[in-house]
């Protein structure tokens, strides 16, 4: 019985800072169309913040390249590619980093938070000077 109620305690523990992680896998939400485009996963590196195309929802975009993006990135396919880099912790966000908006071909300072009442959402700001734009993305099942 002990032994139960310790695992039980154990996966609800790891259940609950799961949660509370912005590690993972997210699906992306247009915030234009509302269309869930694609799984993301947010990694840390070097104590840095990381995103990276897993999956592509549409079955026609599976093969999309960033024909819009400049440098290294320019006609490589965006399934696989690292859209989110190099963000750091400050406080209850993640920031100082910068993301990439593949359809566009653009790429925006970033920063990242999870949503004050829903650990399962996740705040997305791209932004340059004052003007940006916020997605929310949704954790997605390993």
């Amino acid at each position: 019985m002990k032994k139960t109620l310790i695992t039980l305690v154990l996966i609800t523990l790891t259940f609950s800072l799961n949660a509370q992680t912005i590690l993972g896998n997210w699906k992306t939400v247009d915030d234009e169309t509302g269309e869930t485009k694609s799984i993301v996963k947010i990694y840390e590196e070097n104590g840095k913040i990381y995103g990276k195309v897993v999956k592509v929802l549409n079955k026609d975009r599976q093969n999309a390249v960033c024909d819009k993006c400049e440098g290294a990135k320019k006609d490589k396919l965006i399934l696989g590619m690292v859209i989110i880099e190099g963000l750091k912790k400050k406080n209850n966000e993640y920031k100082g980093g910068t993301i990439l908006d593949p359809q566009k071909g653009k790429e925006y300072d970033c920063k990242i938070w999870l949503d004050e009442d829903d650990s399962n959402k996740l705040n997305v700001r791209g932004y340059i000077s004052f003007l940006y734009r916020t997605q929310n993305w949704y954790r997605a099942e390993e």
